[in-house]
């Protein structure tokens, strides 16, 4: 890794029956994410995506990227911006900003986007994560 350089993208189709999936394994029925009827009433005139459910995609990211060392040393710093609707394709990006050596370990710090294809920042933040500079 080098300053500057992109990470991987993670495009995906959000559909109803993820959103639907993502309540069942949360436990988190709200009816502004399953009950269509109700959603069309709302602020958002449809139901929207779990905000967690779209951020998985940072960790999905990072952990494509960094393996083990992002799942036993990571750290996410997020802000939702912007509501994603089933239909909707989001584009998670991430690009290395610094790299610091504190301790003999290495810490990259990479800032990290989920962007609907209308090019809206639905997420925005910050992804740390710390190597071990002898295992790299």
């Amino acid at each position: 890794m080098i300053k500057g350089e992109y990470l991987p993208t993670i495009e995906k189709v959000i559909t109803q029956l993820m959103i639907n999936q993502y309540a069942e394994a949360s436990g988190d029925f709200n009816p502004i994410h399953v009950d269509e009827q109700y959603a069309r009433k709302s602020r958002f005139g449809s139901t929207i995506a779990h905000g967690m459910m779209i951020a998985a995609s940072i960790s999905e990211l990072m952990t494509m990227t960094f393996k083990q060392d992002w799942l036993n040393r990571g750290r996410l710093k997020i802000r939702f911006r912007a509501p994603v609707f089933p239909g909707d394709t989001v584009t998670t990006v991430g690009q290395v900003r610094n790299i610091n050596l504190l301790n003999n370990k290495k810490i990259i710090n990479c800032s990290i986007e989920v962007r609907r294809q209308t090019n809206e920042v639905a997420i925005s933040g910050e992804a740390t994560v710390t190597l071990n500079e002898k295992e790299k």
